[in-house]
């Protein structure tokens, strides 16, 4: 399952190497670097059949397996290549590839060294291969891959898959500026070299965000090569990226994204591995009515899967089949490792287990079904939380639709997690709705509750001291702190509530024209902060009560405290 911050590596070298004497060698490593990995599979499969002595085709065979994530697969072929008379030692860099992915570095580096020890002066190939192996392994080791690989480099300065690596392993090390003149290097070796000149495109899209000139240059390559399904994948996830910053132009460039990735598809395979790829993208992309119709084709090729339960419960929950989304969260979660969890299981896991308790009665009121159902769901959306604080950049949309439920308490909750992000891109609001949330959970309590809930209040006030460094003109943050302070009920939150409604009278009683609601809260304001000046400051307590009588003659409470105020 991919987010964001990966995509830049989706688009990583996929190495061929020119095979001079096997045209069907070549065709394979072609379809490689397309990402046609069912045809480069077949292509293999059947060069094996007529060459079994040749230990690169079991490697390249191994090697698309392990792209694919099918680590079994690959070391069968890397075991059986490993045994053949001709260039055996490449399958041994496969196995120690595997070796780093189950985080056994030292026999991986053994492995490396005893092909290293065994080549020839001019051999450079082979330390490609082990350079790339750190750079995609599991867990990978740039620092690592660039020794090898500048290694390999010396032994060879014309290889241009070398230098490709290279800015591969700089990429992954954070080093753009090293990445670029290394594709750059190995354009200048191979003007053939389409994987170099996609590279440069898509560190211009992730380093610097500069998404025009990224969508240039991947149509630069098409109109080299308009079957080059690479530069349509890398397309898609510029427009995608580019439609969550230029949100007003959102549908436009998520349309054009969704239409790159059909074509990226079309060109390379319809395969599992492709389609997942397809349907990690459809859930960033937020088209849920595609990822369930891929989700059900995927279960017509693959019935055991349990990745494709994870799109299932998606796309089912956001197409509004709760149950079966709840369902197939659960089946998923029971069949894979708890380590391959991410967060968006446990969010949509704690949102389906909501939803399904979640009821509205005769009078229209929101019910719970289940309390102790609905608890755990919080913390299932909690739980996804903890395992990526990204993910609560989506939490606002959630805690609302709470909110809008009348369901305060959970509401409350929910924003409090999101504003855990120190990142978070809802900070105003999800501030704002934290404070909301808990006010009219206080009071909707029993009065016995009332009095264990003052330091939820607390952290009530303390939010809207946030949204006010963010606003600091916004009025009903200080109506609402002005309102959770008196509700605290304390010597010290009085005095923080009188200044809160000072601030709320200044914003708003400088208006040239009031709503009515304004006109309700300013005499709201007057009315509470006089109170508490009728006992601190009882010029300015008298001040305030005759602002009220100012805006309504016939208030009683006014009357009554000037009243007392005389004596």
């Amino acid at each position: 399952m991919i987010k964001t911050k990966d995509l830049k590596f989706l688009g990583l070298s996929l190495l061929l190497f020119g095979a001079a004497n096997a045209q069907s060698a070549d065709e394979a490593k072609k379809a490689i670097d397309a990402e046609k990995f069912q045809k480069a599979k077949t292509i293999l499969k059947n060069l094996i059949a007529s060459e079994p002595e040749e230990g690169k085709n079991y490697f390249l065979l191994g090697d698309v397996y392990l792209k694919q994530k099918e680590q079994d697969s690959a070391a069968i072929y890397f075991n059986k290549g490993k045994a053949v008379k001709k260039d055996p030692e490449y399958n041994t860099i496969g196995l120690g590839h595997i070796d780093l992915n189950k985080g056994n570095t030292a026999a991986a580096q053994s492995k490396f060294k005893a092909v290293e020890d065994g080549l020839r002066r001019k051999d450079s190939e082979q330390l490609v291969y082990i350079g790339r192996a750190y750079v995609n392994a599991e867990n990978p080791d740039y620092n690592k891959a660039i020794e090898v690989l500048k290694r390999a480099i010396a032994k060879d300065d014309k290889n241009a898959q070398a230098y490709i690596t290279l800015g591969d392993a700089y990429v992954g090390a954070a080093k753009y500026n090293e990445a670029f003149q290394a594709y750059r290097d190995a354009v200048a070796l191979d003007n053939t070299a389409q994987r170099a000149s996609l590279q440069m495109a898509v560190i211009t899209k992730n380093t610097r965000a500069a998404f025009p000139e990224a969508v240039s240059a991947f149509e630069n390559i098409l109109k080299k090569d308009p079957n080059y399904g690479p530069a349509y994948r890398e397309l898609a996830e510029t427009y995608y990226l580019w439609a969550n910053t230029d949100t007003a132009k959102y549908d436009q460039y998520m349309k054009k994204a969704l239409e790159n990735y059909e074509k990226y598809m079309q060109l390379t395979d319809y395969s599992l591995n492709s389609r997942m790829r397809h349907a990690d993208f459809l859930v960033l992309a937020r088209d849920y009515k595609a990822l369930e119709a891929e989700a059900k084709k995927m279960q017509e090729l693959d019935k055991v899967n349990p990745r494709i339960l994870r799109y299932l419960a998606y796309s089912a929950y956001e197409n509004g089949n709760f149950k079966a989304s709840l369902d197939a969260m659960n089946e998923f979660m029971a069949k894979v490792e708890k380590a391959r969890l991410i967060a968006r299981d446990y969010l949509y896991l704690g949102l389906a287990k909501m939803a399904s308790t979640v009821n509205t009665d005769a009078e229209g009121n929101t019910t719970i079904t289940d309390q102790a159902k609905f608890d755990q769901a919080i913390k299932d959306i909690q739980k996804a939380a903890e395992l990526d604080i990204d993910i609560t950049n989506e939490f606002n949309a959630i805690g609302k639709k709470l909110f809008a439920q009348k369901l305060y308490g959970p509401a409350s909750y929910v924003f409090e997690t999101a504003i855990s992000n120190p990142d978070n891109r809802n900070a105003f609001y999800d501030n704002f709705y934290l404070a909301y949330s808990i006010y009219y959970d206080h009071l909707n309590m029993t009065e016995e509750a009332k009095k264990n809930n003052t330091e939820r209040l607390k952290l009530a006030s303390t939010a809207l001291d946030n949204v006010i460094k963010l606003s600091p003109e916004a009025p009903d943050a200080f109506l609402y702190k002005a309102r959770i302070n008196q509700a605290i009920g304390s010597e010290e939150s009085y005095a923080t509530m009188s200044e809160a409604y000072d601030k709320y009278i200044e914003i708003v009683a400088a208006k040239a024209q009031r709503t009515d609601a304004e006109k309700k809260n300013l005499i709201e304001a007057y009315s509470n902060a006089g109170a508490y000046y009728a006992i601190t400051n009882k010029a300015k307590g008298k001040e305030y009560f005759n602002k009220v009588l100012e805006l309504d003659p016939n208030d009683a409470f006014a009357k009554q405290e000037l009243q007392k105020l005389k004596n």
